[in-house]
């Protein structure tokens, strides 16, 4: 049994946890907690740490995995949640390389341009699951998907849904586009979303949760589009955004009027 905080596998999972230069240095991160442990592909499942009360209370769950067994005081000392269930993972990093993605089938692909809220990011992942999407691809500078708090939001989408991160996403969309992919952005300045036909495969491009879409990238789209608002809101978070935009095109593909 691991006891003490010092332990190298322990340092390791906070390492991990805290940092995204060493998730990307080791090409690995973790998960917490019994539902999405049970997500997790048991090709990518490296490295499983339990408490001992863990353990009394859900022994058959872990038979025939090898786990590593940690006294509840130092998993609560490790833990990235406020009640920590018992039960944590590091598990490989695995990304759609972009000449697969394109491959997929769905009702719309997903553009992200440096969007930096955690929970922003893991929202739009789980929504586009449940929307049907092909992907979802984002700007180099758009936060780590790994981060726990992305994680913890996809609910385990992040384990279904095709994503990846690209150099220069203006090349994305020129490829889209040449593809006959109608690229929308997200924009103050576009017209209502509901007035346009999303009835072959479309892209959204969904900007910065502070600043919108640069210039540059809101210029390649075909059309830009925004959410109509009442009152004094001047627009929805980017969550809200997407998942609207992405039910749309798939309420329009699935025949719904």
């Amino acid at each position: 049994m691991i006891t003490t905080s010092q332990n190298k596998q322990i340092k390791q999972v906070v390492k991990l946890l805290k940092s995204s230069r060493e998730r990307k240095k080791t090409g690995l991160f973790v998960i917490e907690g019994l539902r999405m442990f049970r997500e997790i592909p048991e090709d990518r499942r490296e490295k499983v740490f339990v408490s001992s009360d863990f353990i009394k209370e859900h022994r058959e769950i872990l038979r025939g995995i090898s786990f590593e067994e940690v006294s509840p005081q130092v998993f609560r000392e490790i833990s990235d949640t406020e009640t920590p269930q018992g039960i944590l993972s590091m598990v490989r990093m695995e990304q759609t390389p972009i000449s697969e993605i394109f491959k997929r089938d769905g009702n719309s692909i997903l553009l992200l341009e440096n969007l930096q809220d955690p929970g922003n990011l893991g929202t739009l992942i789980r929504t586009g699951e449940g929307a049907g999407v092909c992907c979802v691809i984002m700007s180099k500078d758009t936060v780590d998907i790994y981060n726990p708090k992305v994680i913890r939001s996809t609910m385990g989408s992040i384990f279904r849904v095709p994503f990846c991160y690209v150099e220069d996403l203006a090349e994305i969309v020129e490829l889209l586009k040449q593809r006959s992919i109608h690229v929308y952005a997200a924009h103050l300045d576009g017209s209502d979303y509901t007035d346009e036909c999303y009835d072959k495969i479309s892209a959204f491009l969904i900007g910065n949760e502070g600043n919108g879409l640069t210039d540059r990238i809101a210029a390649l789209a075909d059309k830009r589009i925004r959410i109509p608002m009442e009152g004094q809101v001047e627009s929805l978070n980017a969550a809200m955004a997407g998942g609207l935009l992405m039910y749309e095109a798939r309420r329009q593909r699935k025949g719904g009027s």
